[in-house]
């Protein structure tokens, strides 16, 4: 414990160094460092300079990409192991360096990373120690050469992060161009439903999962005020703003009960991508979802009947088992990799993004494609009051939420959750459940509106969080 605070102290100067300023600081961070190492060693130091540490810096055009600030300290620790006290000395010092830096081996290397913070790391700002730690056993003289744990910039992987960020700052253009082709070419989007949905939703919260760690899922299930509170306001406010809104506009008797239908129905598993995408609580709205889908199966036929005068049924099996493979298996999968084969989940994260952006656009487009024909001639009237239902969604969702007093990316989360639907689940229990195929055109048409309007916030909220610090700059101090 004495050796972890002693390693600390002497190393969070340095650390905390942002990008623009570590150049200048490497030669005193390595000065400063060697003198603590040697300061531990015992007893006469005749293998000579038996103990030598570097501290570098790396930074390159990946970390400005994704404004992170990376602290990499490499320990080459040299030395004898015979003679008198210098080569005892440095084997005492490296197991207690091994003490420190105990947790999370990777593959067998004798690098670790410590995450001194509580074990947790930002996905996009890492401060990560890397100490290698090895060494020969025999003879007298200068000790057995040591390997060195380097971290590189690849330029593919750049490259994939660049576009990830371009894509991911255009989504709400390439929703709405996806939205638009849908409805010009609808041949070309008609696949994209059914089994093609569910597993192009299923590969964007793999990719997420990747992003998150056992850490953040006990966070989640460690705040039940939150997740109490985003479900009752799921269920409160859509519903509400559904039904007034329906008269407000003074709509048919179809688009109202289709209005409603859609506005009693779960949190839709594209509002995990688009808080992803907002850096909001990912782990707290892949919770919420799946509570909110669960919940479903008796509040969603209940405030539709109670709303529109007649009873929906929800084939509760199918609900529990779309959100088991949709939302709760990828993210579980997601995570274990992410936690087990770090090296892999690094190379391909930076897909994740990507991934989203063009899986969400493809479902809108899909969606549109289906009931193009039918949205064309309803004219703008369910179009203006789906809007609103969603602006509704997302506004009182932000605004209870910071009234409550969550802190700012929980409000986020729950906003998203709030204003974003099942869509789907209205299209097919419309479908199904009521004889005009009317019902399902507000439906089809909320799966456009609340994925641009969300994507456009989504946008917004990324661009703030960029500006703002969050709990992943905290570093080792």
């Amino acid at each position: 414990m004495a050796t972890s605070l002693a390693l600390r102290s002497t190393l969070s100067p340095h650390i905390t160094t942002s990008s623009r300023d570590a150049p200048a600081h490497h030669h005193h961070a390595t000065t400063s460092f060697s003198h603590h190492a040697r300061s531990q060693q015992s007893g006469a130091s005749r293998g000579g300079d038996s103990t030598h540490v570097r501290s570098r810096f790396v930074h390159g055009a990946g970390t400005q990409l994704n404004q992170r600030r990376e602290a990499i300290v490499s320990c080459a620790l040299h030395g004898s192991n015979g003679g008198g006290g210098g080569g005892g000395g440095r084997r005492e010092y490296s197991s207690d360096v091994r003490k420190v830096f105990s947790r999370n081996v990777r593959f067998g290397e004798l690098g670790f990373r410590g995450f001194m913070d509580g074990g947790e790391v930002g996905r996009k700002r890492e401060e990560v120690v890397c100490c290698a730690l090895e060494g020969s056993e025999g003879g007298e003289g200068e000790g057995g050469d040591v390997g060195a744990v380097r971290e590189s910039s690849d330029g593919f992987r750049e490259k994939v992060e660049a576009f990830g960020e371009a894509l991911s700052s255009g989504f709400p253009i390439w929703v709405a161009a996806a939205c638009v082709a849908g409805m010009m070419r609808p041949a070309a989007f008609t696949w994209i439903q059914g089994q093609v949905q569910i597993v192009g939703l299923s590969i964007t919260m793999l990719g997420m999962g990747m992003t998150m760690s056992l850490d953040d899922l006990r966070g989640a299930l460690a705040m039940p005020k939150e997740l109490v509170a985003g479900v009752l306001l799921q269920y409160t406010v859509m519903p509400t703003a559904g039904a007034l809104i329906s008269r407000l506009f003074n709509l048919p008797a179809n688009y109202a009960a289709g209005l409603i239908l859609v506005a009693c129905c779960p949190g839709g598993t594209a509002s995990n991508v688009v808080t992803y995408l907002a850096r909001g609580n990912v782990a707290l709205s892949v919770l919420m979802t799946a509570a909110s889908t669960f919940l479903a199966v008796v509040m969603t036929p209940m405030l539709t009947s109670k709303l529109v005068g007649q009873y929906v049924a929800v084939d509760a099996g199918s609900l529990f088992f779309s959100t088991l493979q949709v939302v709760l298996l990828p993210v579980m999968v997601g995570v274990l990799m992410a936690h087990y084969l770090p090296g892999l989940v690094r190379r391909v994260s930076p897909l994740a993004p990507s991934v989203a952006v063009v899986t969400v656009a493809a479902i809108c487009a899909g969606a549109i494609s289906q009931s193009a024909s039918t949205i064309r001639q309803s004219g703008g009237q369910v179009l203006a009051a789906v809007v609103c239902l969603h602006v509704a969604g997302f506004f009182f969702g932000y605004i209870l939420s910071r009234v409550l007093g969550f802190e700012e990316s929980t409000s986020r989360t729950i906003s998203i959750e709030v204003g974003m639907q099942n869509s789907v689940l209205g299209v097919v229990l419309a479908s199904k459940h009521f004889g005009n195929p009317l019902t399902a055109v507000p439906c089809a048409v909320s799966s456009v509106c609340h994925s641009i309007i969300g994507s456009a916030l989504a946008r917004f909220w990324r661009s703030q969080a960029a500006k703002l610090p969050t709990s992943d700059d905290a570093v080792l101090s």
